[in-house]
């Protein structure tokens, strides 16, 4: 089961300095879009366009990790078509999950029947992940930037926080320190296991 909200916020307050928490390492990106300009935040200017420079696993790229082989201790669940990992470490959501087809494809590349079951496989882990207490949302990402390979987050946040909602969700899973990963794969293991239920392995 997951943190309470008040764990949650016990563990914020406790890592805080001077009421703040630290600045996660996305600040200093080259994509984080803000800066500070004269004591206030603002958007950094917008740079004159290039060239894309190519994705992991395109022509001209850095290998493919996931064609690699996925790390078997980030391994939650598995079936013959999808292989659903989170991180080796925890970070500060109560689970992030990341799920891959185990063939090399992209985003409008898989098949029809591939794409039907992506939508049961996400539906089940919204159902399941939701219905875990102290979960508000489950949010569903897809982002092609880094690696051509299909792959789709899964982000729970925590119910009860007013900050903690729509895409702001996952710049809190940097800021906020990790929660305890003993109770994070006890909920990796009861996602895990459910979701077999409907087919594949469960892993955790």
């Amino acid at each position: 089961m997951p943190e309470p909200a008040a764990e949650i916020h016990a563990r914020a307050v406790a890592a805080a300095i001077d009421g703040h928490l630290s600045a996660p390492a996305m600040t200093e990106w080259e994509i984080f879009p803000w800066e500070v300009v004269g004591g206030a935040i603002a958007p950094k200017a917008l740079a004159a366009p290039g060239v894309e420079a190519p994705r992991a696993g395109e022509q001209g790229g850095e290998p493919c990790s996931s064609c690699a082989g996925f790390d078997p201790d980030t391994i939650v669940w598995e079936d013959e078509h999808w292989v659903l990992t989170a991180a080796l470490e925890p970070s500060g959501l109560p689970l992030v999950l990341v799920l891959h087809t185990r063939e090399h494809e992209d985003a409008g590349e898989i098949d029809d029947d591939l794409a039907s079951e992506f939508g049961r496989i996400s539906n089940r882990l919204v159902r399941i992940i939701q219905g875990l207490p102290g979960i508000g949302r489950l949010h569903v990402n897809r982002w092609g930037d880094g690696a051509e390979h299909f792959h789709v987050w899964f982000f729970a946040r925590p119910a009860g926080f007013a900050q903690i909602k729509g895409s702001y969700a996952v710049e809190w899973d940097d800021i906020l320190p990790p929660v305890d990963d003993a109770v994070r794969r006890a909920d990796l293991h009861t996602v895990a296991t459910k979701l077999a239920n409907w087919g594949g392995h469960a892993r955790a």
